[in-house]
């Protein structure tokens, strides 16, 4: 395939709804939607024009959510990212986590740096992955990187150099599952001229065939940068 892009993200939405829909409990919902970002990470690490993928796991916001849900889905993040730690290294896969480490669990920041350090030389699909992350957050840990710099006079550049998720280059192309239409505070500097595409299905109905036909939507896209 041609004419693909170098840096696709997704903002995996639709798990507790989807599992409501089903009668299911909602951790089954995010259970579902960690087995459906682990097989699309390696369909995608089998297609060599995309360098670089980005999953929105957790955002800031998402610390109102009652306690158990929260204690649950890192529980599963633990679990799943254990996993994956051989994947990575089979798959020539290099790991990074974009967010605020400090409010997960000691032996949970071990684990996760970890991973990134042990995959830091792979030069394969580099997958960030977003937890506990927010949009604008992450231009504010620019600046405040910036001014202990004592940069004087910043410019666009510098801030796109201090990012968290300054490893990669801008979104090509997002998909945001479940039909919802908003970016919801996610790499919104690196989202300036992204194309985007919001499937109604919920991230756990995401798969193989689904992602190819995104893949072909964004062929058929005209980028214009701002131009004519």
């Amino acid at each position: 395939m041609q004419n693909l892009p170098t840096h696709i993200a997704f903002i995996m939405d639709g798990n507790r709804r989807w599992a409501k829909r089903r009668g299911l409990p909602r951790d089954y919902g995010h259970r579902k939607g960690a087995e459906v970002l682990a097989d699309t990470i390696k369909n995608l690490a089998n297609i060599k024009e995309i360098k670089f993928a980005s999953f929105f796991a957790f955002s800031t916001e998402n610390w109102k959510r009652d306690e158990s849900e929260i204690s649950g889905i890192f529980s599963l993040v633990d679990e799943v990212f254990s996993k994956f730690e051989k994947d990575f290294q089979s798959q020539d896969i290099r790991f990074k986590m974009v967010g605020d480490l400090s409010k997960f669990s000691p032996e949970l920041q071990q684990k996760l740096i970890k991973i990134e350090e042990n995959s830091k030389n792979n030069d394969g699909l580099t997958v960030l992955v977003a937890l506990s992350y927010g949009g604008r957050e992450d231009v504010v840990f620019a600046v405040n990187k910036l001014i202990k710099a004592k940069k004087s006079a910043v410019t666009s550049e510098d801030i796109a150099k201090n990012l968290q998720t300054a490893c990669a280059p801008d979104i090509d192309f997002l998909i945001r599952t479940s039909g919802e239409m908003r970016l919801s505070n996610f790499m919104l500097y690196k989202l300036a001229y992204s194309e985007l595409y919001f499937p109604k299905y919920a991230w756990p109905s995401f798969n193989k065939k689904r992602l190819l036909k995104a893949l072909k939507i964004y062929k058929k896209r005209n980028r214009r940068f701002g131009g004519n």
